[in-house]
């Protein structure tokens, strides 16, 4: 009994994405506030340069939660921030848009 060969399956070829512009809303320059621009600085960021500066803060003072890396503890400078010990790396960017205008 023969058996019958499968044709190769064709795998989709993707086109190449298009470049994304960057949404406005993301890019305009926000004011942190007080108790965020001990961390970041007095100086007006875009949201995404915000973010960045406080996780590069997070990592330089190893603020990680060892057990559990989704989770940032606050030291003294984030707790005005974020308004308790720990907080999820995903509720942080909302508590830190609390602080733009």
């Amino acid at each position: 009994m023969a058996t019958a060969k499968k044709a190769p399956t064709q795998t989709a070829v993707a086109a190449p994405a298009a470049k994304r512009t960057p949404n406005a809303a993301f890019m305009k320059a926000m004011t942190p506030s007080a108790a965020l621009a001990a961390i970041v600085g007095a100086a007006a960021l875009p949201r995404t340069e915000v973010t960045k500066k406080v996780w590069e803060y997070i990592k330089k003072h190893d603020l990680q939660d060892s057990a559990n890396r989704r989770n940032i503890n606050a030291d003294a400078k984030l707790k005005p921030i974020f308004k308790k010990d720990q907080v999820s790396m995903f509720e942080m960017t909302k508590l830190i848009n609390e602080h733009l205008s």
